[in-house]
């Protein structure tokens, strides 16, 4: 085994794209606060979803280089937030028509 088997490809990311991503990191943390000071009824918790889910997909996909990773942990990854989105909406779907 050589170290062709192996490739080591490193993605660098230029320190402006983290500057960019954190800047949109505290803009939606200033709007969960926002949000959070609003009523919206039974929306309150589907806008903080949202906005959590917004957080959650650039820290993947630039801090964690989800960007740079093969399809096949793109798609997996995919499948499994598309099934708990299927679990939380059907307890909600659950508990709203109590």
């Amino acid at each position: 085994m050589n170290s062709t088997d192996h490739p080591t490809d490193q993605h660098l990311v230029p320190y402006g794209t983290y500057f960019l991503v954190w800047g949109a990191l505290l803009i939606l943390t200033a709007l969960t606060v926002a949000a959070a000071g609003i009523h919206f009824g039974k929306l309150n918790v589907l806008a903080a979803l949202l906005i959590a889910s917004c957080k959650t997909g650039l820290v993947l996909y630039i801090f964690m280089h989800l960007k740079y990773d093969e399809p096949i942990y793109r798609n997996v990854l995919f499948i499994a937030a598309v099934c708990l989105a299927i679990f939380i909406g059907v307890t909600f779907l659950d508990v709203s028509f109590r």
